[in-house]
């Protein structure tokens, strides 16, 4: 059974930190949580050492696992594939686009389209928003690409109505530009940034 300390901290080999909370409250269940930029995993007190070892190297691998999965979902090719299947859902493929990248220096708009290259362009700060929210920003492109010559009119609205939570993730990309805003001029920086969708089909 382990001894003191009830807490103790190392760096894994691929150096993720780690602090192991020994807690007396525990009988049975295991938890871990990122928080402090380092991967806190609390077991019962009462494990042996052989136990609580597998329990933490089990606990590992599921960050690291999650951790890979998070991160392939931030390449161009995870967000290509997206695009092409979020097309043939809404679109049944009309979009057909030929290249979707992230792209860091784009600051006035969550995402752009141009009709005669097929290619979309989002903002990388996508990347740290629900993946809903980022379907919708995706979707909202596809449409420019489906049906190019109606720019925002009623046939693209009528398009974009196809997500099913247009209306909230809309909600949220208006919050979010308001706070970031907000901080902003409380910074005493720009505050033109991200403010929305224009007319991006060229």
């Amino acid at each position: 059974m382990p001894v003191s300390p009830s807490t103790f901290e190392f760096v894994a080999p691929d150096d993720i930190p780690v602090r192991v909370v020994r807690s007396t409250k525990r009988r049975k269940t295991i938890s871990s949580q990122w928080r402090d930029d380092t991967l806190i995993i609390q077991v019962p007190a009462a494990l042996d050492e052989k136990t609580e070892r597998s329990f933490v190297d089990e606990m590992l691998k599921k960050y690291r696992q999650n951790r890979q999965r998070r991160t392939d979902g931030h390449t161009d090719n995870a967000l290509e594939r997206t695009a092409h299947e979020l097309d043939r859902h809404y679109f049944g493929g009309l979009a057909a686009p030929s290249s979707v990248r992230w792209v860091t220096n784009q600051n006035k708009r969550w995402g752009s389209a141009s009709y005669q290259q097929r290619s979309i362009r989002l903002s990388s700060k996508l990347q740290h928003m629900p993946s809903w929210v980022r379907d919708y920003v995706l979707v909202h492109e596809l449409a420019h690409l489906a049906s190019p010559s109606t720019g925002h009119g009623p046939e693209f609205q009528k398009l974009l109505n196809k997500f099913e939570r247009r209306a909230e993730a809309d909600l949220y990309l208006d919050a979010f530009h308001a706070g970031y805003s907000s901080h902003a001029r409380e910074l005493g920086q720009a505050t033109d940034e991200l403010d929305g969708f224009g007319e991006d089909a060229e």
